[in-house]
Order: structure tokens, then C-alpha cells, then sequence
């Protein structure tokens, strides 16, 4: 089969490599339909998770058909179509028992594209099958749900559920990619009273309003004058970061309020200076995470229910022997406009 390989910082290749197979009874293998393209992945061929070895195998976000299942499988069958959760669960560990699978301590947590191939691919396995996979029903299509496997849960949990984010709040939210529109889209499922979109990138900022920011501001333009003129000189409730570089996440902690919450959603490289001589005072709380995807059930609830609308975030489709044009596109949005890209089987 073909895949997308990982050769070392800034080098990727689509090439030839051995099928997958089963290699431990909790296993699945799917034929790929659908992919997706992540930040993270940016991230990884940016240096910034060193983890990652060369000859990796990339991607953590498909949908598929369950081509073969090993022997400790129960709930799936081959033909089966399902939803590949970014994040793997053994199901049996201290942290699976209590709903973090992103900890997860028996061989799961985040793994697909990381430390085990992953799914920019023609076929992948997928460990700990049963819990790591969702059924999906022939009424939701795949670009719809693809965008279920990592983005929407992570900014849910990670974001919106960690910021604590209440009816009523003012939500700042810093990075307009993928990351932070689904964002826009989570938190306003908690009725804030506005919601404040920077980003530098004037098309990502159109695409914040087109997504329900009633603000947008960029960094050149004072985002702090512009949180305390709305905000009786306080600040914002929750500041969200949604990039992953120090200059954000100060950002946000600049814009919070006393008493408010940071939550970082962004995957980090490089340090960033926490101004605790300003921060001790002020009962702020900052939250770090790594998306556990315990929501995604709800929201595929939600999806198929008509509540959820996820599917107008595919701004750019390929064929997944076009993956390398793909990350270019993906890569360069202030020129491209892509937010997220959808590649398929032909």
C-alpha cells in the first residue's frame, strides 16, 4: 500500500510500505476513505514532537471500513464503517477507568501517528479497536464526521469544558484555525455573551465570523484595548489558545480577568514565559491538556441530530494520492484560505 511517511523535521514522502496486520488481538485494520490533515502534523515536521521518529507513518484523524479485526474483538465486524479516534484506549488502566484516555497507561493515549503508524494512509491498523473506533450510521457522511476524530473534541474538552466556559461569559479565543473555530462552535453551545476571535490572518478572521465570533481583532490592533472596552475594563472570562506559541499563550494570559481561566489547547515547542508576578494575586486558573475523547459520543449525537454542524470546515478536497500537494495547501492558508482538508479513496 501507499502512505504518507515521516523522514525527519520538514521531510514527509507518499510511497510504497508494507500492509498493516494484526499484531494484537485488540486490533483492527480499516481500509482509509477518509483523512484528514492536523496542525499537529504541521507541528511534527516543525521539530516539535521529537518523539516522533522518522519512518512514521503520519495521521490521526479517518474514516474507514473495518477490513479485519484480531480474535479479542467484539463489537466490530468486517464492513463495519467507523470514526478513528485520534486517541487510542486500553480500557483497563487507572486513567482509562476514570474517562482521561489521553493518559492512558496500557499502550493507548495519543499513539496514531506519534508511536504507532497512523492513518495517512491506503489501510491502517488501529490498536485497542473496540474502544478507539465509532460506529457510524450510513445517514452522516464522511467529511462531516471525520472532523469528530480530533478537532471538535479537542476543542471541547480542552478548551471550552476546561475554561469552564457559562452562559453569560465573554470567550476570547486566539488562533483561528481549525482548532479555534471549532472552538467558536463548542462554546457557544453555553450561550456566552460574546465571543472575541484574534488571529492575524484577515481570511481566518472572516471564517471566525462566518463560524459566530461577534469579534474579531488583530494582535497589530490592540487585542487587550479591545477585551477591556467590552468588558468594563476587566477582561475576558475564559482566553483560549488555539496556536501553540509563547506569544499566544501570553497573549491570553494578559487578557484574562481576575478570577478567570486560560485554557491552552495549542501543542507547544518552545518555552513560554509564565508572568507569575502578575498572575498570583489574580485566583486565575490555566489549564494544559491532551484531548481525552470522552465527548465524542455526544457530539456524534449532536451531528446526526442536526445540532452540530461541522461538515462547512473542509474548505479544500484531494484524492488521497495528492496528500504531499494536500499538506502544501494545508500548510499555507493566508495564502490557500484553507481551514481543513478533506482527502478521499478515488
Amino acid at each position: 500500500m501507499k502512505a504518507l511517511v515521516y523522514e525527519g523535521p520538514g521531510r514527509k514522502t507518499w510511497t510504497e510500505v508494507p500492509d498493516p496486520t494484526i499484531m494484537d488481538p485488540w486490533d483492527a485494520i480499516i481500509q482509509v476513505d477518509t483523512v484528514t490533515i492536523c496542525g499537529t502534523d504541521l507541528h511534527i515536521l516543525g521539530g516539535d514532537v521529537p518523539e516522533v521518529e522518522p519512518g512514521r507513518i503520519l495521521g490521526h484523524e479517518a474514516v474507514g471500513t473495518v477490513v479485519e479485526v484480531g480474535d479479542a474483538i467484539s463489537e466490530l465486524r468486517p464492513g463495519d464503517r467507523v470514526l478513528a479516534s485520534c486517541v487510542s484506549a486500553c480500557g483497563r488502566c487507572l486513567y482509562c477507568r476514570r474517562s482521561r484516555y489521553g493518559q492512558c497507561l496500557g499502550g493507548g493515549g495519543w499513539i496514531l501517528g506519534r508511536l504507532v503508524d497512523g492513518v495517512q494512509a491506503q489501510y491502517a491498523r488501529l490498536p485497542f479497536a473496540d474502544l478507539s473506533t465509532h460506529m457510524l450510521p450510513p445517514t452522516i457522511g464522511d467529511e462531516a464526521v471525520v472532523m469528530l476524530a480530533d478537532i471538535m473534541p479537542t476543542s471541547y474538552e480542552v478548551g471550552v469544558l476546561n475554561g469552564r466556559v457559562r452562559p453569560g461569559d465573554t470567550v476570547v479565543i486566539v488562533g483561528m484555525g481549525p482548532i479555534g473555530l471549532a472552538a467558536i462552535l463548542t462554546a457557544r453551545l453555553y450561550s456566552p455573551v460574546r465571543v472575541i476571535a484574534i488571529d492575524k490572518a484577515e481570511p481566518r478572521l472572516r471564517a471566525a465570523e462566518r463560524f459566530g465570533a461577534d469579534i474579531t481583532v488583530a494582535p497589530a490592533d490592540d487585542p487587550l484595548e479591545v477585551v477591556r472596552s467590552v468588558t468594563g475594563g476587566l477582561g475576558a472570562d475564559v482566553a483560549i489558545e488555539a496556536v501553540g506559541v509563547p506569544e499566544s499563550f501570553e497573549l491570553c494570559a494578559s487578557l484574562i480577568r481576575p478570577c478567570g481561566h486560560v485554557a491552552n489547547i495549542g501543542v507547544h515547542g518552545r518555552p513560554a514565559t509564565l508572568h507569575l508576578e502578575d498572575l498570583w494575586i489574580r485566583d486565575v486558573t490555566i489549564t494544559t491538556g491532551l484531548v481525552d475523547t470522552f465527548s465524542t459520543p455526544t457530539l456524534l449525537t449532536m451531528l446526526g441530530n442536526g445540532q452540530l454542524d461541522t461538515g462547512h470546515m473542509i474548505t479544500h478536497r484531494f484524492a488521497l494520492d495528492d496528500i504531499e500537494h494536500a499538506y502544501e495547501v494545508f500548510a499555507d492558508p493566508a495564502r490557500s484560505g484553507a481551514l481543513k482538508v478533506a482527502l478521499s479513496r478515488t
